[in-house]
């Protein structure tokens, strides 16, 4: 059974994003060995001038190593983060940097870097359209893909949802659902 990732970084209980990351999570769990990766519970610092020193030294910690395997050995990965500051919550961009590890999920010829992750697809689940001059989380995950090798990213999400009445966010909700759900069945 190949293996799909999940990258949540949902930052309330009753998320919204996480609603749909749940139907997507149904719909392919017949299909996939799915491992799911709580970026806040795995809390992971931002690189820091020590950090990256120690690095370069080649000293790791052993579970953050782990989860980069984790991450280039998925055949499939799903990326839900609610629309946070303009892209996403600071913790899943801390987490991607310690994810970003030489001889893991990328490594170099000399002249340019080339991705080592074995993924074809990944979903990202957000709430605010792509395109969006507010939105950078897409455009971010875009170029980790060149990087790690991340193949095709497909983006669902339910936008506008702060202005909405509950009725219209849990129309708009079972909208993306579907949507994911669609998505799904060639993923």
């Amino acid at each position: 059974m190949e293996k799909l990732v999940i990258i949540d970084s949902c930052m309330r209980p009753e998320s919204r994003t996480r609603r749909i990351l749940d139907a997507a999570k149904e719909a392919l769990s017949s299909r996939y060995d799915i491992e799911s990766i709580d970026v806040n519970e795995a809390a992971l610092p931002p690189l820091t001038p020590k950090s990256l020193a120690e690095r370069s030294s080649g000293i790791v910690p052993e579970a953050t190593a782990a989860l980069a395997r984790k991450i280039a050995a998925a055949d499939r990965i799903i990326i839900a983060a609610p629309f946070w500051d303009m892209s996403f919550p600071a913790a899943l961009k801390a987490f991607f940097e310690n994810m970003s590890l030489y001889g893991v999920t990328f490594t170099d010829n000399g002249q340019t870097c080339t991705g080592l992750c074995r993924c074809k697809k990944v979903m990202y689940i957000m709430n605010i359209p792509t395109g969006s001059t507010r939105e950078q989380g897409s455009t971010y995950l875009q170029a980790l893909s060149s990087l790690w090798g991340l193949g095709e990213i497909t983006t669902v999400a339910a936008w506008n949802l702060d202005y909405l009445s509950p009725e219209e966010v849990d129309e708009k909700l079972a909208d993306a659902s579907s949507l994911a759900k669609a998505i799904a069945v060639s993923f």
